[in-house]
């Protein structure tokens, strides 16, 4: 038995609950904070994230199903809360979209916590330049590795659209790529 069956399993019961909760954060808390941390791009965001969407988990434990895998359940916290401190930074400081991009490219150039080469960063500062949906499913797809049928599980897409959207984001961050080496 997979350890995200036994959790689920422990879950249900209320007195190995919050042992099993615990068991779940250890079990994705780092896959999760490295997507978020892509998304938000700072490491102190990133945190926030995952502590807001670990907390939002844990109040509606009781209210999931088990139609998806936890896994999957939680990913769709993290996007969710990702979207939501994205946006909430463009309104604290009234950025536009573009702003906004600028704004999260000059903290990987400037990020202490970042310890890849400069071709990682001008990859990151590429994918940063996407629409915040290409962004997403490149994330997803590349990085994380994640397969088409899983992506769609948690942005609740088609495969087909997912495909297309990959596509495009691909060929739009080998031209950023391009331009920027």
């Amino acid at each position: 038995m997979a350890k995200e069956d036994v959790i689920k399993q422990q879950l249900k019961v209320p007195t190995q609950k919050k042992y099993a909760f615990q068991m779940l954060v250890q079990l994705y808390q780092e896959r999760l904070y490295y997507f978020a941390r892509k998304m938000v791009v700072t490491h102190d965001d990133a945190n926030d994230v995952l502590q807001d969407s670990f907390l939002k988990a844990w109040k509606a434990i009781d209210r999931y199903r088990g139609d998806a895998s936890l896994y999957t359940w939680l990913y769709r916290i993290v996007i969710n809360e990702s979207i939501s401190l994205i946006e909430k930074r463009k309104r604290e400081v009234k950025m536009f979209n573009q702003e906004s991009i600028d704004y999260r490219v000059a903290h990987i150039k400037t990020d202490p916590y970042f310890n890849g080469s400069e071709i990682e960063r001008k990859l990151h500062e590429a994918v940063l330049k996407l629409p915040e949906k290409q962004q997403m499913v490149f994330n997803m797809k590349y990085f994380d590795e994640l397969k088409y049928e899983q992506i769609s599980e948690i942005l609740e897409t088609s495969v087909g659209a997912l495909k297309a959207s990959y596509f495009h984001a691909k060929k739009k961050v080998e031209e950023e790529m391009l331009r920027l080496v």
